[in-house]
């Protein structure tokens, strides 16, 4: 088992135990691919998803939410593409009866390349230690050029196949980069079929006069069929976006990587509507904001990358991935596209209905061009968890497990202990608790002694263990330990809601953008 592999597991293992994540109907053995989110896991989600509203609608007086309906009428999906085009290429191997995704077969075999080279330059980066000149070393060393042109002929000769639509190619591909079947090792592949994602239901109290719906492959549509609705209800000017966060649902075959790629899932997404023309600068303008947003959180700049698409949807003039350093590798965490005035061109032609923008100033009217952001509240929970997770080697030699999550995210900001469970300290902690909790989520704790109270705060992720003593009784004042440094500190029971705010506060992250 690699290491990628081990964190891994630790992080799936982490989630359950401590209330994070679990399996879907676990009782039943579960589902495939999908999974509940637990007591701290929900208010961790909501605490990402308030983050991100608050950034992108409350901060942004040109931009607006919505929360749109799952379900929409069946021609929106016509109308977008998805009936005919929203596929994924499947291919099946003969002796594991295994299916996978051709395209991710590929990538992993790139991704594996791609782990030869950070091998070579860590080896480099020993031998030659201060002087090492990391940009130089992949420039000019032989090996490692021949990876990277490796990587880049395949990634680009995929991207062209699945462009035509040449199937044949794509499986070509897979036999000449000999890409065994991950399980068994076996080579005997199928051919290539496109297989569309979209959930089908029905609407309608019988049968035969049901209405043929869809779940909602994406949230993108039901910003764009309300367009004028809430151009003319806000009066917006161009530019203006809509922002919509909620539920979308992919019947992935190959759903894998815990909550990574799940069947039901949750997107936020925002839709800014421009003038033809400016699109250029606005796509650039909401790649650098976007990322700007990531790094508030302090995840470290080296866990991201921009990853252009080789591959542009037809409707697309730009498109490009912010790609996050995931335990198995960077991975797509959220996507900026320049989609042209294709979404609000094709609602037109379907519905019959006008969708155009009345430019007061140039005195003519147009279908506004769209430049999208599409984040997965899913990947970025998982994102943050991951990158949270650390075990650390303390000075006398004990090891702790830490959740160190931005603390503006933690589900819990504060744990407050009695130290014994008698003489009044259990009734002063309540009490605390009593005042904090109109601000703060905050628990009680009195179970075990201090130190493994505050070993099992440290791996929830809990910023702030406060700690109720004899002291107490006579001055007022509690000890606050801070989860990242261990730190103590004693402070004044009234000082303590000033001094959480002020580290959990998202007015003082969001400032770092």
């Amino acid at each position: 088992m690699t290491n990628q592999d081990d964190q891994f597991k630790k992080v799936i293992s982490h989630a359950k135990e401590y209330g994070y994540v679990f399996q879907s109907s676990e009782i039943y053995d579960g589902l495939s691919a999908v999974y509940d989110y637990a007591q701290n896991g929900a208010e961790l989600k909501k605490n990402i998803r308030e983050y991100w509203w608050k950034a992108m609608v409350q901060m942004n007086d040109n931009i607006v939410g919505i929360d749109a309906a799952i379900f929409m009428h069946p021609t929106t999906w016509k109308a977008s593409g998805h009936v005919d085009a929203f596929n994924d290429p499947l291919i099946d191997n003969k002796d594991s009866k295994k299916r996978y995704r051709a395209d991710v077969l590929i990538e992993d075999y790139c991704a594996k390349i791609e782990a030869k080279i950070d091998k070579e330059v860590e080896k480099a980066a020993k031998r030659f230690g201060d002087s090492f000149d990391k940009a130089q070393f992949l420039a000019t060393n032989t090996r490692v050029v021949e990876y990277q042109e490796k990587i880049n002929t395949t990634l680009t000769r995929m991207a062209r196949s699945l462009e035509k639509e040449d199937l044949a190619d794509v499986k070509a591909l897979i036999e000449e980069l000999e890409i065994a079947d991950p399980l068994t090792g076996s080579r005997n592949w199928t051919d290539v079929k496109q297989f569309n994602l979209m959930f089908g239901t029905k609407l309608g109290a019988s049968a035969e006069n049901a209405m043929d719906l869809y779940l909602r492959p994406e949230t993108a549509q039901g910003i764009f069929v309300n367009f004028l609705n809430v151009q003319k209800t806000s009066r917006l000017k161009i530019p203006f976006g809509i922002a919509q966060t909620g539920k979308a649902f992919r019947n992935e075959i190959v759903a894998r990587q815990f909550i990574f790629r799940m069947r039901e899932f949750e997107q936020m997404e925002m839709q800014y509507f421009i003038k033809p023309g400016t699109q250029k600068e606005w796509y650039e303008q909401w790649k650098q904001t976007r990322l700007k947003w990531h790094m508030s959180l302090g995840l470290g700049a080296e866990n991201y990358r921009f990853h252009d698409h080789e591959k542009l949807a037809h409707y697309a003039d730009a498109a490009a991935d912010i790609e996050f350093k995931f335990p198995f590798g960077f991975k797509e965490l959220e996507g900026i596209h320049s989609r042209t005035d294709f979404d609000l061109s094709q609602h037109e032609k379907f519905s019959g209905k006008k969708l155009q923008y009345f430019d007061h100033e140039e005195n003519l009217s147009y279908v506004p061009y769209v430049v999208e952001t599409s984040i997965g509240l899913d990947r970025m929970f998982l994102a943050v968890f991951s990158n949270s997770l650390k075990e650390e080697t303390l000075e006398d030699g004990s090891t702790r497990t830490v959740l160190a999550l931005p603390s503006v995210l933690a589900p819990v900001k504060a744990a407050v202990f009695p130290l014994v469970k008698k003489d009044g300290l259990p009734e002063i902690a309540q009490q605390i608790i009593d005042e904090l909790k109109w601000d703060f989520n905050v628990v009680y704790d009195e179970k075990d002694a201090v130190g493994r109270r505050y070993r099992r705060q440290d791996a929830n992720g809990t910023p702030f263990c406060i700690t109720v003593d004899h002291d107490t009784l006579e001055d007022n004042t509690v000890t606050i330990r801070h989860r990242d440094t261990m730190l103590q500190e004693r402070v004044k029971i009234e000082a303590l809601r000033d001094l959480i705010k002020q580290e959990v506060d998202m007015r003082s992250w969001l400032m770092k953008m």
